[in-house]
């Protein structure tokens, strides 16, 4: 009797143990590629990028320029951004106070740059990144092509002998 049962039950348990279960597949929608190697970021051109006409003892402002591409096309994840001016010890050198406006913009399907929060109900949030405060992170939704740009500022520069005055980007992005 015990042997008809031991001959029952094991084809029963070789069936549940050999049986492709479907939590294995819902973890592996990516076909071997790491999520974080989907996001590219391209630096704009010099001649794209933000402009500054500094003069020694005076208040200025900057023109708007391209800083960043960001192509997260290909990645249905959000990514966190965040934008870094890295020379912030040698602005002070010169500078009073430098506040530059960071703007992002998403490539709609018509092929133009519109605010990120345009058309939603969402309020466009403004951001800004200063010397004091030389960082500003973001959210980015996925599967969508985002430039970072400057869209304005001001400054008050006490001394312009010292070298180069232009800020220095950086930017990173997590997933």
């Amino acid at each position: 009797m015990r042997k008809k049962y031991l001959a029952r039950l094991f084809p029963v348990l070789a069936l549940l143990l050999l049986t492709p279960w479907p939590i294995a597949y819902a973890h592996d929608n990516t076909n071997g590629e790491a999520d974080r190697d989907m996001v590219e970021i391209t630096a704009a051109g010099i001649s794209e990028a933000p402009n500054i006409k500094v003069f020694g003892r005076a208040t200025g402002g900057v023109e708007p320029g391209d800083l960043f591409y960001i192509d997260s096309a290909d990645s249905p994840i959000d990514a966190q951004v965040t934008l870094y001016i890295t020379n912030t010890g040698e602005l002070s050198q010169s500078f009073s106070y430098m506040i530059l406006e960071v703007g992002i913009y998403v490539l709609n399907s018509t092929g133009e740059w519109e605010s990120l929060y345009a058309g939603t109900d969402k309020p466009a949030a403004e951001s800004f990144i200063t010397m004091r405060e030389p960082a500003v992170s973001f959210t980015l939704p996925g599967c969508a092509r985002y430039k970072m740009t400057i869209d304005g500022g001001s400054y008050y520069c006490n001394n312009a002998g010292n070298g180069d005055l232009s800020p220095r980007f950086y930017l990173s992005v997590n997933q």
